[in-house]
C-alpha cells in the first residue's frame, strides 16, 4: 500500500487529515505513530479547528520537515532547500485542489457551528477531505522518491 492510500485509510480509520497524512510518512523518517499523531492534533480541521490551512497541507509540510531538515539545533544550512521544497508542494496542492484553505476546500466555514453543520449533514468529511489526504499523499509521494531539488 503506498503511503497516500495509507493516509487515506487511516483518514478513514478517525484521524484527522493531519494526523493521517503525517502518521503515514512519520515512521519511514523516523518518528514514531503515536508521536506523529500527537504533534499533528493540533492542526487538525483547518489548524486548531479554525478552518484556516488544510490539515492535509500541514501534515504534509511536517512530512516534508522530517524529510529535509536538519535535526541539529541552528543549523541552517537545509532551511533553503525545506522551504523550497514546501513551496513546490503548496503549489503542486493549490494547482490540483484550488486551495490549501480548508473553508474554501469544503466550501463551508467549519470553524462555526453552522458551518460544521452543514458540512457534517452533507457528508463532506467523508467525500472531499479524503481527496485531500490523497492528493496531499501523492504529491508527497512523488517529492519524495524525487532528488530534492536547490532553493528557489
Amino acid at each position: 500500500m503506498s503511503s497516500a492510500a495509507q493516509a487515506v485509510e487511516l483518514f478513514r480509520q478517525g484521524c484527522c487529515c493531519s494526523q493521517a497524512v503525517l502518521a503515514a510518512y512519520a515512521k519511514s523518517l523516523g518518528m514514531d505513530e503515536g508521536n506523529a499523531l500527537k504533534v499533528a492534533t493540533g492542526f487538525c480541521a483547518g489548524i486548531g479547528g479554525t478552518a484556516d490551512t488544510c490539515g492535509a497541507v500541514t501534515g504534509a509540510i511536517m512530512v516534508i520537515g522530517l524529510k529535509h531538515a536538519s535535526p541539529i539545533r541552528g543549523d541552517r544550512r537545509q532551511r533553503p532547500q525545506t522551504l523550497a521544497a514546501v513551496r513546490e508542494f503548496l503549489r503542486e496542492f493549490k494547482a490540483r485542489n484550488g486551495s490549501i484553505i480548508c473553508r474554501d476546500l469544503l466550501e463551508y466555514d467549519i470553524s462555526t457551528p453552522e458551518g460544521d453543520t452543514s458540512a457534517r449533514e452533507l457528508g463532506l468529511f467523508k467525500t472531499i477531505c479524503p481527496k485531500m489526504v490523497e492528493s496531499a499523499g501523492q504529491i508527497l509521494d512523488t517529492m519524495l522518491t524525487q532528488p530534492a531539488k536547490a532553493a528557489t
